[in-house]
This record gives structure tokens, C-alpha cells and sequence, in this order.
């Protein structure tokens, strides 16, 4: 599997995700779910972050970062434009070495994990937390988004319920 594939897609809708927020109300960038954690456009800096964490191990490449400090739509945009070039020019070649171990760090703890484990069972989940928690504080921010918003493949007709079905 060449990981960018999927991340690419889902950053793809990320952008989407952005703008769409950004035009119906600026303001929830710095919402959050719960004080505790990072607020909307770290969420999204945060899931950007992982794809490069994950696909340049993987690659055989040092992780490179195109973030700023800056919580602004902007500054996001810019990161998440960059993330996608970068990604995209990664040859589909440089993913199919043996399996290697990968050391990474997981909040305080110290990780050794060979590819596939380091890929599947820890970038993956973590990119898609921290984009759930974008798409979840954009939705409790009133923004007009649902299922087919986040992965870009469900079709459901205007004004379509669970609830109401």
C-alpha cells in the first residue's frame, strides 16, 4: 500500500472542511470539544502533522514540518497545500522497502514499532482522531456538513436524516 493515497484523499477533504468553516463562521477555528483539548485548527495542524510523520519513515525520509505557530485559516492552508505537494511527489518506489522498525514517541511514551505497526495501528488512528475532532467541533459549531463532507464517498439527499428515515 503507498500510504499517500490515503492521505492525500482525506486531506483533500480536510481543505474542504476548512473552507467550508472558515465561510460559515471563522470563529469556530478556536472552538473546541472540551477545554482540555486543542482547539480546531490545531486539530487540523495536528492531522497534517501525522501524514508527514507517517509517510517519511516509511519512505526512508527525515519527517519534515510545514507548520507554524499560527492558528489562523491562512496559515493552516498554507500548511496543508504544502503537505499535499510534498506528498505527491514522494514515488510510490520509496514505500515498497522491507519491513523496518520505526522509534517515535506517543505523548511521554518511547515507541518501537516495525512499519506495518507503525503505520496501521498508530499514524492512521491518530490522523484520523484529530481529523474526527475537526469534522465533530465544525458539526457542534452549526457548520451545515455531514457524512459525505468528511469522507467524500456517501451521497445522501438534501435536508436526509438518520432521525427522521
Amino acid at each position: 500500500m503507498v500510504p499517500t493515497r490515503l492521505f492525500l484523499h482525506y486531506l483533500g477533504q480536510l481543505k474542504q472542511l476548512l473552507l467550508m468553516v472558515e465561510r460559515f463562521d471563522a470563529r469556530a477555528g478556536s472552538a473546541r470539544l472540551h477545554p482540555t483539548m486543542f482547539p480546531l485548527l490545531q486539530q487540523a495542524r495536528t492531522a497534517i502533522g501525522f501524514t508527514l510523520r507517517s509517510t517519511c519513515p516509511l519512505a526512508g525520509r527525515e519527517i519534515v514540518s510545514f507548520g507554524t505557530d499560527h492558528d489562523s485559516f491562512a496559515s493552516v492552508h498554507a500548511q496543508l497545500d504544502a503537505a499535499v505537494i510534498y506528498l505527491a511527489a514522494i514515488p510510490a518506489e520509496d514505500f515498497l522497502a522491507p519491513v523496518r522498525p520505526v522509534a517515535t514517541t506517543a505523548g511521554f511514551a518511547g515507541l518501537a514499532l516495525d512499519s506495518d505497526e507503525y503505520f496501521l495501528m498508530y499514524t492512521v488512528p491518530n490522523f484520523f482522531f484529530h481529523y474526527s475532532m475537526v469534522y465533530a467541533i465544525a458539526r457542534q459549531a452549526g457548520v451545515p456538513i455531514g457524512k459525505a463532507d468528511f469522507d467524500g464517498f456517501h451521497q445522501y439527499p438534501p435536508g436526509f436524516s438518520f432521525e427522521s428515515a
